[in-house]
């Protein structure tokens, strides 16, 4: 699955007075015909989209579908096929922020909403970046609550994996053979002397929290402690641990040169740019999980040479390609975004309206050199790697073949089976 992504990032920043949405800052919202060719004329089937939740969640089990409705019905037309990205890095306004205890079960409302109005979507990212979203809201205090503790911290990451896994269940009772990609972010963090071993390991362990909740995989005893201690009761981690849907996952993970850091004897931590690089951080991820993977998300900026991310794209392939030749399981690459973004380069913190030219295409719409690159790898490979391993193919149902027989019974072997599913976790529950 070779794709790239429209970002929809809707967090608010001084605190709540500003809502930074990428979309308009972008131009998507005049410009999302031309947005949806040029991912054709990429050679692209797979687009990671979603409608804005600031404006399509107007209230509680209420909403505005105007722009879904038009531009999913393109997308049809088209038949690309999106990774539906439900909520990316903010929430409504009348929810407030992640604080919100009631946000996991509004949200996963929403998504079953939007499931029973788009029966032909069949791949989802409920929630992006978990990890991220948790860290940049409620403990680097940069977006939403603008929290600084760990107590902040922990309720945000329980209410946004609580809202991930609820959105799952509740899609996949109107979808059963619905498939969720999480993009989460793959950290590691290195001692840059003895005295920050120990901060630099809990760190590492932190890392897979998002990850480890969602998937019901047991946090360490260091963990399992820091989250009591931060406001996660037993029952809240149990529901986790009892809810577990990763047999519907892949394994989805982003890198980028700001996701290793080097760890101080403080505490305190800086970037340390490529270290390790993706394929050996993604081993790291794929040993704890054993999931499929896909690589959801990289790019670098076009800088003065003007050959950077075509470099960057070539060295992320290569690790991409060494995975999958060492029988890491891999589906899917992903450079993000199709265009360039607005003020990425301060992790959005601040309302600059400054360009980060990391897009395939610039803010014109003009095709950059690692678009040009792009669309030559994705013609090369795209037809070799299949015939490598068709078991390697992800059962998808394209939107031109929704409501085929063959693909009523796919979706009919799929219920049955979700149905075992809920049985065999009642009698365990039990």
């Amino acid at each position: 699955m070779f794709a790239t992504g429209i970002e929809n990032s809707i967090p608010r920043i001084q605190h709540g007075r500003i809502r930074v949405d990428q979309m308009e800052s972008c131009g998507h919202y005049r410009r999302w015909r031309e947005d949806f060719d040029l991912v054709q004329d990429l050679g692209l089937s797979y687009l990671r989209y979603g409608p804005p939740l600031h404006t399509t969640l107007i209230g509680p089990e209420r909403y505005d579908w105007e722009f879904a409705d038009v531009t999913f019905a393109e997308l049809r037309r088209r038949n690309i096929i999106p990774i539906v990205d439900l909520c990316h890095f903010g929430v409504p306004d009348w929810i407030g922020d992640f604080q919100n205890p009631d946000f996991p079960e509004q949200f996963a409302r929403y998504a079953r909403a939007f499931a029973e109005r788009f029966r032909w979507v069949q791949l989802y990212t409920p929630v992006n970046e978990m990890f991220i979203c948790a860290q940049f809201s409620a403990k680097y205090g940069w977006w939403n609550e603008q929290g600084t503790t760990e107590r902040t911290f922990v309720t945000a990451l329980k209410h946004i994996v609580r809202a991930n896994v609820r959105a799952m269940q509740e899609i996949l009772e109107v979808r059963p053979d619905a498939i969720f990609v999480q993009s989460e972010s793959s950290e590691y963090f290195h001692a840059e002397n003895p005295a920050a071993i120990k901060p630099a390991e809990v760190m590492n362990s932190s890392r897979f929290l998002s990850l480890d909740l969602n998937y019901g995989h047991r946090v360490d005893s260091e963990m399992y402690e820091y989250l009591l201690d931060n406001g996660m009761t037993q029952d809240e981690y149990h529901f986790f641990l009892g809810n577990s849907l990763r047999h519907h996952c892949i394994l989805g993970n982003d890198y980028y040169w700001t996701n290793e850091h080097r760890v101080a004897a403080d505490g305190l931590t800086r970037a340390s740019g490529e270290i390790f690089g993706y394929c050996e951080i993604t081993r790291q991820y794929y040993a704890r999980y054993r999931l499929p993977v896909m690589h959801t998300e990289t790019n670098i900026a076009e800088g003065p040479s003007g050959d950077e991310a075509v470099n960057w794209l070539w060295k992320e392939w290569a690790n991409v390609l060494r995975l999958r030749n060492d029988g890491v399981p891999t589906v899917g690459f992903t450079w993000y975004s199709l265009t360039d973004q607005i003020d990425w380069d301060v992790g959005l913190r601040e309302q600059n309206n400054r360009v980060h030219p990391v897009g395939l295409y610039d803010l014109n719409r003009q095709i950059r050199p690692v678009g040009r690159s792009y669309k030559q790898l994705v013609s090369d490979w795209g037809a070799v790697l299949p015939t490598q391993s068709i078991c390697l193919t992800v059962p998808i149902v394209p939107p031109s073949e929704f409501g085929e027989q063959a693909a009523q019974r796919h979706a009919d072997d799929a219920r049955q089976l979700r149905d075992v599913e809920l049985a065999t976790t009642t009698d365990q529950m039990s």
